[in-house]
Order: structure tokens, then sequence, then C-alpha cells
């Protein structure tokens, strides 16, 4: 065989620090909770850039769960069987305290730092931060029912890992799913039909049968799922437990694993329940309130996530061109691929600032704005993530689009937070319900870019704010655009206080002033590029956190 000698090869970006070296994220975090120790975050950032962390989010994904519906005898087991990496990512997620740590973690803003965690984890890989992220929020709707609470929430908060299926008082550790969808209605879970009767007299923490069927059933191997059905006062929120106090399993079939677009290292079911055990959570008639929590903390996690992916993605794109040349020059010297890095820099940075504002609002207990800021978040910093993720797979050009490189994986799941927990239409007319129904809500919305209006774009993009919300004819139409000017405003006022003024100068003339075109790689030529390219790249560990 003849020896090739290879050039202009980009090596792989590994051994980075995935904390230390994003900028803007040490900055946001330092802006945001100048109390938060670093220290854990650091490991965290280590062991996340690591190669072998690195081989573990690739394996699990080239290795999707197999459903095993029986045994060696014809007995029906509906087990989920995953690669070993899979189980590998979660012990780290779960050593971490990734999942519901911080309800009782006792240091400050945990809440916070638990979103700076798995901003910088879910950038190895996504899947296994599903069975994570609903461990996290199942803590929030089960402290409705404390005599739940007590036997449940000390295992999903549990730094540990055990996946075998046991009954809960056995078990040190546990992960939540959930079963919300059905095939008739989707994202109108009042259109439910799966029934829950009374095993006696019904009540709060009270024993049901519930028969029907559920259409995504999200990580069907946990060890419990919050479920909602139609109890005899309403739609009802229940805790069912995959194995029962005698170790029986509770009736729990799996019909199918969904052959997904991206989450491939994640199993999503669809399951039938037939006198399936579950315990009522809260009220009857009010599963929409008991849920709701979790709802709004996975959604927080979705918008967390693709800022990560979105970072992910543009690490890549910098460290290739700071590697590649092309027609005599560094791919990053050239001054249209700069212009494309530094955009989506940009709003990657935008991104970052909104996600850690928001979940501080979970350590402030500010319930109207954790609401409003989730709502409109949620929907467009994941609504801008299959663009800018799929712009930074092309200035990789041919490379980014093969599957030994990650830009692919992240492609393919850049669609789905936006999907989960309720698509983009029904976050954006979330934003609608909750400015008209809570008034104080706008008002605390409406303080988060008041001190920027004396900068003359942000008032006139304010004022176009109100304008919209003042149209009542038109406005349900405009939901998009209301989250979208909402959420770029928030943005633009963090970013104007907090960041570099190149940053906040090129958001505003892009952004908020409509200076650039539709497209990413548009910026006026005047923006800081080399200065937003500098402080994206994952080559520059960051100085302060």
């Amino acid at each position: 065989m003849v020896r090739r000698e290879e050039t202009n090869q980009v090596p792989p970006l590994e051994g980075v620090n995935l904390f230390r070296s994003d900028r803007p994220l040490c900055d946001a975090l330092s802006a945001v909770a100048p109390q938060a120790s670093s220290g854990e975050l650091d490991d965290i950032g280590t062991i996340a850039g690591s190669a072998n962390a690195i081989a573990l989010g690739f394996d699990a994904n080239e290795n999707p769960p197999q459903l095993r519906a029986y045994d060696a005898n014809g007995e029906q087991i509906d087990e989920v069987r995953f690669h070993p990496a899979w189980h590998r990512l979660l012990e780290y997620a779960t050593s971490f305290g990734l999942h519901g740590t911080a309800w009782n973690d006792q240091a400050p803003v945990p809440h916070l730092r638990r979103a700076v965690k798995f901003y910088v984890w879910s950038q190895v890989e996504s899947g296994h931060g599903c069975p994570i992220s609903m461990t996290y929020a199942a803590v929030a709707s089960l402290r409705v029912q404390p005599d739940l609470a007590r036997l449940w929430e000390p295992r999903f908060t549990a730094r540990a890992y055990e996946p075998a299926l046991e009954p809960i008082a056995r078990k040190h550790a546990a992960l939540c799913g959930m079963g919300m969808t059905e095939r008739q209605g989707g994202s109108d879970v009042r259109a439910n039909a799966t029934r829950a009767i009374p095993c006696a007299g019904g009540g709060p923490a009270e024993r049901y049968l519930l028969d029907g069927h559920k259409w995504f059933c999200s990580a069907p191997a946990s060890d419990a799922f919050l479920v909602l059905a139609q109890a005899p006062r309403g739609l009802s929120c229940f805790l069912v437990p995959r194995v029962l106090d005698d170790g029986t399993h509770n009736p729990f079939r799996i019909v199918r694993l969904k052959d997904k677009l991206g989450n491939r290292s994640n199993a999503s079911a669809e399951i039938e329940l037939h006198d399936t055990q579950g315990l009522l959570v809260g009220e009857e008639g009010r599963g929409l309130s008991a849920i709701v929590e979790m709802v709004n903390h996975t959604r927080l996690d979705c918008m967390i996530g693709s800022a990560a992916l979105v970072r992910q993605a543009l690490a890549q794109a910098v460290h290739h061109a700071r590697h590649r040349r092309a027609f005599g020059a560094l791919l990053a010297d050239q001054p249209l691929m700069r212009n494309v890095l530094a955009d989506i820099a940009l709003e990657s940075e935008a991104a970052t600032w909104l996600a850690l504002r928001v979940a501080r609002t979970v350590d402030d207990d500010d319930a109207l704005l954790r609401r409003i800021g989730t709502a409109l978040g949620k929907y467009w910093v994941c609504k801008r993530a299959p663009v800018l993720v799929g712009e930074a797979l092309e200035c990789l050009g041919g490379n980014g689009y093969v599957e030994t490189s990650i830009l692919p994986r992240l492609y393919r799941e850049s669609p789905l937070n936006s999907i989960w927990e309720g698509a983009g239409n029904i976050n954006a007319l979330d934003v609608l319900r909750i400015l008209r129904k809570q008034p104080e809500a706008l008002a605390a919305l409406r303080a988060q870019w008041s001190a920027a209006l004396a900068e003359p774009r942000i008032a006139r993009a304010a004022a176009e704010f109100d304008a919209a919300l003042a149209d009542g004819d038109a406005l349900e139409a405009r939901a998009r655009f209301v989250a979208e000017r909402a959420a770029m405003l928030w943005q633009a006022a963090l970013l104007l206080q907090h960041a570099p003024a190149f940053v906040s100068d090129a958001f505003l003339r892009s952004r908020i002033a409509d200076e650039a075109g539709r497209a990413l790689g548009t910026l006026p030529a005047h923006c800081a590029l080399n200065e937003l390219v500098a402080r994206a790249s994952p080559h520059t560990q960051a100085v302060s956190a």
C-alpha cells in the first residue's frame, strides 16, 4: 500500500474544557449569578470535552435501543436494552446531579448551576438528556402531592444511576418518564381518552386502574411515569410505577419503539395500559395544573439544550475554519466565512444569555417571569437552532455532511426541542395566553428591557411589540412575531447591559435595526467580525467565571 502524505486536515476537537473555553457562557454566569461556584463546572467541562466522552456519544447513537418484548419462554417482559455507552452517559449525568439534585442542593443558585451543567453536558450527547430532564422536572410536579414526594423525591435527586427495574423501596436512585400524548389528540391533551378508575374511593395519592394508550411515552425504561388520564371528575395526573411494591411488573405494554429522525440513542415508545396501577397526583380533574410545572421545567431544558446544540455546532465550525485552508488562506481569515461564523456566534451568545437568565428565575422563585420567559425562550431559541446548526454544518462543506463528523447528529437533533413539549405554534400561542390573562406577567416582561429603552433601536422595537400586542383582530395570527420580538428585545437588553460593546452593537444592528439580510453571514461590514469569531473560539480559555 502506498502511504499518502496527509495535508490540510483538521484535527478532532477534543481535550477542550467545554465550560472554561465558552467565554459567553462564563460571562453570562458571572453576570447572572456572581456568587455561583464554578469548581464542579470546570470538572464537567473537562470530561465533556474529552475524547472518551465524545466516543460515548457516537457509540450511543450508532447503537440505538432495542425492544425485547418477550423472554426465551415466551413471557412478555417489555424490556428496552441499551448499548453500554448509554448507561455510561447516564452514570456521568446523574453523578453530576443533572437530574433532580438541584431541588435539594443547598449551595447558591442550584438550578442555575444545574442549567449550566446541563448546557455543557448536552454537547456530548442529547438523547440521554431526555430522562435526565424529565426526572428533574418531575420533582416539581410531585411536590403537589407530598405523600408521593416523600417516597420518590429522594430517589429522583440521588447522585446515582440504577437501571435495574425493581420496586422503588429497594432502590436508592430512580428516573422518571412521561406519557401524555395520544394518537387522536397530539398536543391537545384534553382530548385524551385513557381512562382511570379508582380502586376504592379515589382521591389524592390513592390507587387507580388506567386503561388506554399513549402514542409517545418518553424514556420507557424509567422507574415511573407521569401520565394524564380521564378520571371520573376529568383529566387527572397519575404517577405510574413500572414495578409494583410486591415486585411484579405493572401492566405496561411497549407496542413499539419509534423510528425517529434524530435522538437515536433514546427510546421513545408507543405503549398500552391495561389495568395499570397509577397513583393520583393532586386532585381529580386538575391534571393539567398538576403537570404544568413538569412541562415548564422540561421546556426550560429544551431552550438550554438547543442553545447547547448551537454552541457545539459553532465550536466545530470555528475549529474547522481555523485549521482548514482553501484558495490560499485559512477559512477563518476569509471575509465571507468570517461573517458567517460571526453571525452564528452572535446568535449563539444571545441564546446562551437568555437561557441562563430564565434559569435564574427558578432560583429566585419568580413564577411570573419564569412562566413567560420559558414560553418565549423555548419558542425562539428552539426555533432558531436548526437554521444555525445547518449553517455551521455548511462551514465544513462535505466533511460536515458525513457521519464521522458530529454535525449530522447535531443537525438531526436540532428540530426536536422545538417539537417536544409543544411545537412552535403551541408555545407562541402560550405566550399570548399568558400576556392576555396575566397583565402582571406582561409588566414583568417589559421590565426586562425597560432600562435599555434609552437606546433608540430598542425603543423602536419595543414600540413595535406593543403595537402588535394591541392589535386584537390580528393578534393570534401574529403570535410568532410577538414571541420573537419579545425574545430578541430581552436578548438585546441583556447583551447591552453585560456583553462587550462589539457584541451588543452587532446584535442591535442585525437583529433589532434590521441592517443585515435574511440569511446568516450578512452582518454589516463595520461589525467587529474578527472579535466575534475570536470570542466564540473553543481554543481561548475564558478569563473568569
